[in-house]
């Protein structure tokens, strides 16, 4: 096992690189509910960690595998994971329409469905990440989808924290605002798979 500084330097990279859109999506969540609490940022945070730590273990399998079939499947990672979002982001932005008033946005809480779709959804795409790893043991893949999973955690705890922080100053526009960027992070993804 070949633990050098560069390996940490370019796992610490991919977690920065694959969580921006766990990022967004963080940021969206502490905008719909500023009155968070703790426990429940950490298990947003920690679900993105631990889907971001599975996609590219994943990936690094079907590399080992089944890596035919893994390139046939990549080019459906966008269009997935633009439903998905549109999904999520469409009913939040409903939900922000159709309350519009502080207190009933605020008791609209995210359910642990809708935080697991949004987890997928915004880490589909790490299984490609598989094919970078590719040449570690499988020991080192593991430290590294680790590493990737505590700057996961730690970039989306300061999402959520923004998020409250601006969420709070928003009020009843904070759902239609998540909405609206989880839905463009869907279409931005969509659009990078197309043009990539």
């Amino acid at each position: 096992m070949n633990l050098s500084p560069m390996f940490f330097v370019n796992s610490i990279a991919f977690g920065a690189g694959l969580a921006m859109d766990a990022f967004s999506v963080s940021l969206a969540n502490g905008l719909g509910e500023p009155k968070m609490k703790i426990k429940k940022m950490c298990g947003i945070a920690g679900m993105f960690a631990f889907f971001q730590a599975l996609m590219p273990l994943i990936g690094w399998i079907c590399v080992h595998t089944i890596v035919e079939h893994f390139n046939s499947f990549q080019k459906f990672i966008p269009p997935i994971a633009l439903v998905l979002l549109l999904y999520i982001g469409g009913k939040m932005l409903l939900e922000g329409i159709r309350s519009g008033k502080e207190e009933e946005s605020e008791s609209k809480s995210l359910t642990f469905c809708a935080l697991v779709l949004q987890g997928i959804a915004t880490s589909i795409d790490a299984l490609s990440v598989g094919f970078s790893i590719a040449n570690y043991g499988f020991a080192e893949a593991l430290i590294s989808a680790i590493i990737i999973s505590a700057v996961t955690f730690v970039i989306c705890m300061g999402g959520i924290v923004i998020g409250k922080k601006f969420g709070t100053h928003l009020a009843g526009k904070a759902s239609i605002l998540g909405g609206v960027i989880l839905i463009a992070i869907g279409i931005q993804i969509f659009v990078s798979g197309l043009m990539g």
